[in-house]
């Protein structure tokens, strides 16, 4: 089959998939959350059983990250993120105010594409199919190319589970002639409600270009500082237990240090006692040509490597214990390759003279590329910590913990989550750890409380009309420019006690 017959192929599937979709989100929007939660629970139950299997695959399939870390990311996305969700109230009504008489209804949206990355195929594909059935909606996926065959498998798990207790058909699918046009399609198709996507940048274009609300989990760049009064053995200790976690292929994950001067030299030591290696000037640069493309893309061939395998693959010799490489750095640029995001347990390391001008270096990294998405500080200084919190273009600020695991909610208390909204900072619909609500539209039920009177302190509708015709009628002549009518309507508001800059 040539591929201008692959493509249309691909394109025809799209729609019979989102089609098929919109006939069974009808049925399942009709469920009670109790007869959701039971599909959700079986669902969760069998892809678990399935976890270390799947990890093995992932890396066997992308070659990226390390298959034991990647079975803990199953294991958070099929067990932990499910216990978090299962009592949750997200469909039916949701909330009930009886002392000011509203309701709120949640209303699922209807049909979702998800766009699962090649870097956590399982995880994000277990993640985004458990929220979309919880929510009441339908989802169809475009698996990843680089790692088809994995998604293909945790779909027919899911579904195979979610349709035996009692989820319609077609309410989970996924694209099997896979083209960029078939793609386009599902994201394009008048029925579709919603674009969810994590880490696929270049199908990002494409769904904002469709016009459908999108949820985007974009790149993060998120610089860790490390504070004067922060416990230094622990901070490097979370530092390089994140950066490893999978070969440092989480977007939460930390891409620089900053350091106060006052304490650099003990972090530089504790990094080097944890099996980190500091590059020289020549060693980061023949490391830093192998990070992007010529195009400006990130080089597949680093992603989820090893440090061991990137000092071989750049020819720099280093002990066989390293778990890091470290370059050193003064300047933030959008063309310097230690600058920007690397899937990767390489870290840009920065020197600042005090809080403040970490701070600025701070901002100056998360602008160049990651905004909207993480930052992390380790310290003790409250003040400090509330200054950072306060003045960051990020969605995300972690404190005193592995930004990989703290950011996705492992950690912390965020909501677990493996698609981080980088909120309007970022471009994004959201600046939430994405959870099932932000999959579902709120109708609000509002019981009658009060009269107008109670507002117009006791003047009826009828005479408010009555007053302004009159004062309309009078001034008719007299209102000939906007400085008069703006007299009047102040004089007018005055007679109705009313008040306000006009």
């Amino acid at each position: 089959m040539n591929r201008i017959d692959n493509d249309l192929r691909s394109v025809q599937e799209a729609r019979i998939l989102v089609e098929n979709a919109r006939e069974a989100q009808k049925v399942l929007g009709a469920f009670s959350q109790e007869k959701i939660d039971k599909i959700v629970g079986h669902m969760a139950e069998e892809v678990y059983k399935h976890a270390r299997e799947l990890a093995v695959m992932s890396h066997e399939e992308t070659g990226f990250g390390k298959w034991q870390d990647k079975f803990v990311k199953n294991v958070f996305a099929s067990d932990f993120l499910y216990k978090k969700i299962k009592d949750m109230k997200v469909v039916g009504i949701i909330d009930e105010d009886e002392e000011n008489k509203t309701i709120d209804i949640g209303v699922p949206v209807g049909v979702i594409i998800g766009l699962p990355p090649s870097t956590n195929p399982v995880s994000t594909t277990i993640y985004k199919a458990l929220l979309a059935v919880k929510s009441g909606n339908a989802i169809v996926f475009s698996p990843h190319p680089k790692a088809q065959k994995t998604i293909t498998k945790v779909l027919d798990i899911l579904i195979r589970a979610a349709e035996e207790n009692g989820l319609p058909s077609g309410a989970i699918g996924y694209l099997r002639t896979l083209t960029w046009d078939g793609t386009v399609a599902l994201m394009n198709h008048k029925d579709t409600s919603l674009i969810l996507i994590t880490g696929v940048p270049k199908m990002v274009r494409a769904a904002y270009t469709s016009g459908k609300p999108t949820i985007y989990g974009g790149p993060g760049n998120g610089p860790a500082f490390i504070e004067r009064s922060a416990d230094i053995k622990k901070a490097v200790e979370d530092i390089i237990t994140s950066r490893t976690f999978d070969n440092g292929i989480v977007s939460a994950s930390e891409q620089s240090i900053v350091a106060e001067d006052c304490i650099a030299d003990e972090v530089r030591q504790e990094l080097r006692k944890n099996g980190a290696y500091f590059m020289s000037e020549q060693e980061s640069e023949q490391l830093g040509k192998f990070f992007f493309r010529p195009d400006n893309s990130l080089n597949p061939e680093i992603v989820g490597r090893s440090a061991i395998e990137l000092a071989r693959k750049s020819g720099i010799c280093v002990p066989e214990d390293t778990k890091i490489l470290i370059s050193e750095q003064k300047y933030v640029s959008s063309t310097h390759p230690y600058s920007r995001e690397k899937l990767c347990p390489v870290l840009a390391f920065y020197v600042e003279k005090d809080w403040m001008n970490a701070c600025e270096k701070c901002v100056e990294l998360l602008i160049n590329e990651g905004r909207g998405h993480t930052l992390v500080i380790h310290s003790k200084n409250e003040n400090v910590i509330r200054e950072f919190a306060l003045k960051k273009p990020v969605s995300r600020v972690l404190v005193n913990t592995p930004a990989t695991l703290g950011g996705i909610g492992a950690t912390t208390n965020l909501f677990p989550a493996l698609t981080l909204g980088c909120g309007a900072a970022g471009g994004g619909y959201t600046s939430d750890n994405v959870s099932p609500m932000n999959l579902i539209n709120i109708r609000k039920v509002g019981y009658g409380v009060r009269q107008i009177e109670d507002i117009t302190n006791g003047i009826q509708v009828g005479e408010v009309a009555e007053v302004i015709g009159t004062r309309c009628s009078v001034n008719q002549r007299s209102v000939g420019s906007t400085h008069d009518l703006k007299e009047l309507l102040q004089d007018l508001m005055k007679q109705l006690n009313w008040y306000g800059d006009y």
